[in-house]
């Protein structure tokens, strides 16, 4: 019998693990081992949130004999994952997929970083989300592992898809999903906070952590 493969999941700005957690009865029917990690995502900056979060997750005792550890994750999740292995590299880090990751920012943030009541709901990882290049996620640089990204191009939230140019989820824009070193890209019909629960989506997510790349009918090019 083969040896295990293990998933950490990690949610976005605002949510908990609860969020995630049809993904990760999928992934476990499917054959991973899974460790669906909550965070205080309002607490810290990008940089203190990830440094706590990872180490927590894999250090999990389960985890523990799988020969590869894979990520997925949703919107801050993905910002997490990027600001951890810039700076810790992990002999079993496997595949990563990106549930409308804003790998460059969003300009949402852009518009309303200033104001109190947005600072209040996202705490300080919220406010260095924007798309300037000083920016916590356009300073982060070119991904080194395997990841592919799932882009939403249906929003909900039209106040908020004002202000994005382009296709957007609502909250990111499939450009700003979009990150150096990527493999792979899937864009589909469905908005920020629905990513991680569609069938869909679950499928996509388990055919790159199994294959690194999206199946041909949803795979558009990397850029």
């Amino acid at each position: 019998m083969p040896a295990a493969e293990g998933v950490i999941l990690l949610h976005g700005l605002c949510r908990s693990a609860a969020s995630m957690e049809k993904m990760a009865a999928f992934l476990e029917e499917s054959g991973f081992v899974v460790v669906n990690q909550g965070y205080p995502s309002r607490s810290a900056c990008v940089e203190k949130l990830s440094e706590a979060t990872l180490l927590s997750a894999l250090a999990h005792p389960s985890l523990k004999k799988c020969t590869k550890i894979h990520f997925v994750t949703h919107s801050l999740g993905g910002i997490l994952v990027r600001s951890f292995f810039k700076r810790h590299p992990h002999g079993k880090l496997g595949r990563v997929v990106m549930l409308g990751p804003p790998n460059q920012g969003s300009e949402v943030v852009d518009c309303l970083k200033d104001w109190w009541l947005f600072r209040l709901l996202n705490g300080p990882a919220g406010k260095e989300l924007g798309t300037t290049p000083d920016s916590t996620p356009n300073h982060l640089g070119e991904v080194f592992f395997e990841l592919g990204v799932i882009a939403g191009n249906r929003s909900l939230n039209w106040i908020n898809s004002l202000m994005i140019p382009g296709p957007d989820d609502g909250k990111v824009s499939v450009a700003r999903a979009q990150v150096q070193g990527m493999q792979d890209l899937a864009i589909v019909p469905v908005s920020h906070p629905f990513l991680m629960k569609r069938e869909e989506v679950m499928q996509l997510t388990l055919g790159f952590l199994r294959e690194g790349r999206f199946s041909s009918g949803q795979s558009q090019t990397a850029s």
